[in-house]
């Protein structure tokens, strides 16, 4: 459907703050003797967080198997170019060698994490929105503040956004870490060699035991440097088209998105966030992945990459990365706000 024709329609998280609260039939309170409007109530955290972690879900079942291509061209060697490397190669590839299976190769380790991590994402810009509001209305009463209308600024927003992706890191590293160490093994395993390890839990366990808490928090940096830049572009987008798309929805008096508009905004979200965030994922991906020793450091690994294969190589993996964006991302926020609108009454 069209983002402006469906007759389905979602309320969302920043029309609430901006739609205006109906006035009472009695006069209005008024501070120093000026009629003001009630605040709009605030939604809940843990409704965000629950969201969260079902548009998390949707958007990994969703995106995995592009996700799969997108870690194999990143890590794969620079002259190993060929049409099999190419996303729609790779793809049929793997689902002729390892079947429907060798697709969601890996998928374990972000269902179990990644759903948990988008959860706390939504949660942790819930938060950060709240933090940024208390900013803005800083020098007001208590008093003063319940009454008060107060909207966020695109700006505001995108600060929300950076502080989110802060706490999501502490599940992102070590989940990444497991994530691409399983999707590398998977295509060597499809090119005759031996698989190391058995899953996820095997994996972790052989991280940790190789080299502890640290090993399985190697490229914490890196996802942070993708993540708290991808997280203000993703937030950010996604406010912005979702607000002009419900400008365009006609005889939209209380500010809900159709299914369409929410489903457009999120894939653009998605897409705006891994342009953003491509470098430091090729980056972390390889650094990940390495065997111990090879790189000092994430700087090291940028010096190497830029050495062999010139700029381009930081945009390793950019299409399967937009192809997969898009609909995992629309699934996500789809997600998100179908169940943020049934869990209405946590408000």
């Amino acid at each position: 459907p069209s983002a402006t024709s469906s007759s389905e329609s979602i309320p969302t998280m920043a029309t609430k703050l901006e739609t205006k609260p109906t006035i009472p039939a009695s006069p209005p309170p008024t501070i120093e003797g000026k009629a003001v409007q009630s605040s709009p109530k605030s939604e809940s955290a843990l409704k965000s967080f629950i969201a969260g972690g079902v548009g998390g879900s949707c958007s990994t079942l969703i995106g995995h198997p592009l996700d799969l291509v997108k870690v194999r061209i990143q890590t794969a060697s620079a002259g190993a170019a060929s049409s099999s490397n190419s996303v729609f190669g790779m793809l049929s590839n793997t689902l002729r060698k390892e079947g429907v299976r060798g697709l969601f190769r890996g998928v374990s380790a972000p269902l179990a994490t990644v759903s948990p991590a988008v959860a706390l994402s939504f949660w942790s810009y819930d938060i950060g929105q709240r933090m940024v509001k208390s900013y803005g209305q800083r020098g007001l009463t208590e008093e003063e503040k319940s009454l008060q209308s107060y909207s966020l600024s695109m700006k505001e927003i995108c600060m929300a956004g950076a502080i989110s992706a802060i706490p999501t890191t502490g599940i992102m590293a070590p989940t990444e870490r497991i994530k691409c160490l399983l999707q590398v093994q998977g295509d060597l395993v499809e090119k005759g060699g031996k698989a190391k390890y058995s899953g996820m839990t095997d994996c972790a366990k052989q991280v940790f035991k190789e080299g502890g808490i640290q090993s399985l928090y190697k490229g914490t940096v890196a996802t942070l440097a993708r993540d708290i830049p991808g997280t203000v572009a993703y937030f950010g987008t996604y406010e912005l088209i979702k607000r002009e798309l419900t400008k365009l929805q006609p005889n939209n008096k209380k500010g809900d998105l159709s299914v369409g508009a929410v489903l457009t905004a999120g894939g653009l979200a998605g897409m705006a966030c891994w342009t953003v965030g491509i470098p430091a994922d090729v980056i972390k991906s390889r650094f990940q992945t390495a065997p111990e020793g090879k790189y000092s450091g994430i700087v090291d690994v940028y010096r190497s990459l830029i050495k062999e294969e010139g700029y381009a190589g930081l945009f390793r993996g950019l299409r399967p990365a937009l192809i997969r964006a898009f609909p995992a991302n629309a699934a996500c926020f789809l997600g998100m706000e179908v169940t943020k609108n049934a869990l209405g009454f946590m408000d």
